[in-house]
């Protein structure tokens, strides 16, 4: 488990109080205001979000007792949502929709205690992973582009809001392609064009580079955004299937600077124990 997710604390902006942020009379950020609206009256997802824990109980009734005791300075597992630890934590035991090759590639890499996690290596956590990291990510919305700065690996999704299609035959990438429109205030996002090196959860489940995903992003209150999450990847997977999490704003805060390689000195002894 600590192997998966190893990945040091973050520095960040503490304390700055965020302009236009709605307040309460004590000067606290007030996260069930309205949602704020852009200026081209779609609702407004700039901000600094991370995804919501789930309760530790829950945790505990998934993935057993003695979860707590794998924390460790800037990784406490109490912050995890279920789905960094397994895509397929809503399904019951044998019940997940995974095709036999898919299977056995988890199985491989999880007998590696998963050192072959691409954040282990430097390397992007992808899609959904890096979204459930539990570190912040930084929405910037335009008219025409939301760019998704993400702090747990340095990542950078864009998402083209300009009317744009995919292309054809998209080149292989991390974050793969993405494409969104609107659907009244939810905003819908389609991806495509990712190469087969990612993996979805910390558990090492695979996909390949048919792999699509589409999200659906609705803010419903100044703090708070749902996140529903298909995938479909029918070459690892019999079905199609769906996480649906929240995310919850930061106020007054920012992302740092994350720098993998930098006087790295833990990665070369993941997997040694």
């Amino acid at each position: 488990m600590l192997t998966v997710f190893s990945t040091g604390a973050m520095a960040q902006w503490l304390h700055y109080p965020t302009p236009g942020i709605p307040r309460t009379r004590d000067g606290k950020p007030n996260l069930h205001a309205p949602s704020p609206r852009a200026s081209n009256g779609k609702p407004d997802l700039s901000g600094l979000w991370q995804v919501e824990s789930t309760p530790f109980d829950e945790m505990t009734r998934l993935f057993g007792p003695g979860l707590d005791t794998l924390s460790v300075p800037g990784d406490d597992i109490r912050t995890f949502s279920k789905y960094l630890l397994n895509i397929f934590a809503d399904f019951k035991p044998g019940e997940a929709p995974l095709r036999p090759e898919a299977a056995q590639i988890t199985r491989d890499r999880m007998k590696d205690s998963g050192s072959g996690n691409p954040t282990t290596r430097c390397l992007p956590a992808g899609v959904p992973f890096g979204s459930l990291l539990p570190f912040p990510n930084k929405f910037v919305q335009t008219p025409g582009l939301i760019v998704i700065l993400q702090e747990g690996d340095g990542g950078l999704r864009q998402i083209f809001v300009d009317g744009r299609k995919h292309t054809p035959d998209p080149q292989p990438s991390w974050m793969g392609y993405s494409v969104g429109k609107w659907d009244g205030d939810s905003l819908v996002v389609d991806t495509v064009g990712f190469n087969d090196k990612g993996w979805l959860d910390g558990s090492g489940h695979p996909h390949s580079e048919s792999l699509k995903i589409q999200e659906r992003y609705q803010r419903h209150d100044f703090g708070h955004m749902d996140v529903e999450v298909r995938l479909d990847d029918p070459k690892m997977y019999t079905t199609p299937f769906t996480i649906r999490y929240t995310m919850d704003l930061v106020p007054d805060s920012d992302i740092g600077e994350y720098v993998c390689a930098e006087n790295e000195k833990d990665r070369s002894h993941l997997g040694k124990q």
